[in-house]
């Protein structure tokens, strides 16, 4: 078990350093992009991460709690700026429909 959990955390420490060195993507993206390559490549073998990456899956709604308590202490904030999160997430839902509809009719073809 731990040495799953290892292998997982030294590939997000990993993605964390590269991230310091001033690329514009949050460490923990390139972390489990670096884990993906690695294991597609077979540098590292499924069978070390994935009971362990199965227990984090499993658990993730603990990972929720946090960003649930900031938007109940921060209300007053998102009253004030109800309008600009309205607006982005309708966009953002907008233009998510269209590239998913383009993707799909593409990949008819």
């Amino acid at each position: 078990m731990y040495r799953g959990l290892a292998i997982i955390f030294g590939f997000l420490f990993l993605g964390e350093i590269i991230e310091s060195l001033g690329i514009p993507v949050p460490g923990s993206v390139l972390g489990m992009v670096l884990l993906t390559l690695a294991l597609i490549f077979k540098v590292v073998k499924l069978e070390d991460v994935e009971r362990e990456a199965e227990f984090l899956v499993k658990n993730m709604s603990i990972m929720f709690i946090p960003p649930g308590v900031g938007i109940v202490l921060y209300t007053g904030i998102l009253k004030e700026n109800a309008l600009a999160i309205a607006t982005t997430l309708v966009i953002s839902f907008i233009i998510t429909l269209f590239v998913t509809a383009k993707t799909v009719e593409v990949l008819r073809k």
